[in-house]
């Protein structure tokens, strides 16, 4: 995740978002850990265990002006013809977005054990994005994608990954074992 931390005369503002004030103790808090080389914790929040990059701009001579609102003409999403599965190219969901979809999910997590995210793309063209302990196997991410999605259950399909495409064939496979964790999983009708 790139994000732009801006310094403002009166306080700073993180990707164009509100002022926040460097006397607000929480807003310290995060100042402090960005000048110890430290990810804050909202932003670990933010990107559930990702890669971080922080650019920062000073604008200390200047006061904070808000910033225009972008026009956004498309916010939807489009398929690549003639490719097996389709790209999703839309906006990513917001973090809220995906807490909600990880507490309806029928599966069971182990917080004291390892977990990953995987995010599995499917057939129809939609996305799911899942918690999952890494002891989980391939076939566990195939009942969740038909419990998510009961029209599958008759429906003959296999899970690929990407880049390198790789059929993954042998189903008792943990996530760790099958060197999945955090990727993204596509779902390809047979």
């Amino acid at each position: 995740v790139q994000i732009l931390l801006k310094l403002w005369r009166n306080g700073f503002s993180l990707d164009d978002g509100e002022l926040r004030s460097y006397s607000d103790p929480i807003n310290a808090q995060f100042l402090e850990s960005v000048k110890r080389g430290e990810i804050p914790v909202e932003l670990q929040r933010l990107v559930h265990g990702g890669q971080v990059n922080l650019d920062m701009e000073d604008h200390q001579e200047q006061e904070y002006v808000k910033p225009r609102l972008r026009f956004k003409a498309f916010s939807g999403e489009g398929q690549k013809l003639g490719s097996l599965t389709p790209e999703i190219v839309s906006t990513p969901s917001s973090p809220e977005e995906e807490d909600k979809s990880i507490l309806n999910a029928p599966v069971l997590i182990d917080d004291s054990m390892p977990a990953t995210k995987i995010q599995i793309r499917l057939a129809d063209g939609s996305r799911l994005i899942q918690r999952f302990n890494q002891t989980h196997r391939i076939r566990d991410i195939r009942d969740f994608i038909i419990q998510s999605r009961p029209a599958f259950a008759t429906t003959d399909f296999v899970l690929v990954t990407t880049f390198p495409n790789k059929e993954l064939t042998d189903e008792s496979l943990t996530l760790l074992e099958a060197d999945i964790l955090n990727t993204v999983i596509l779902q390809q009708l047979k």
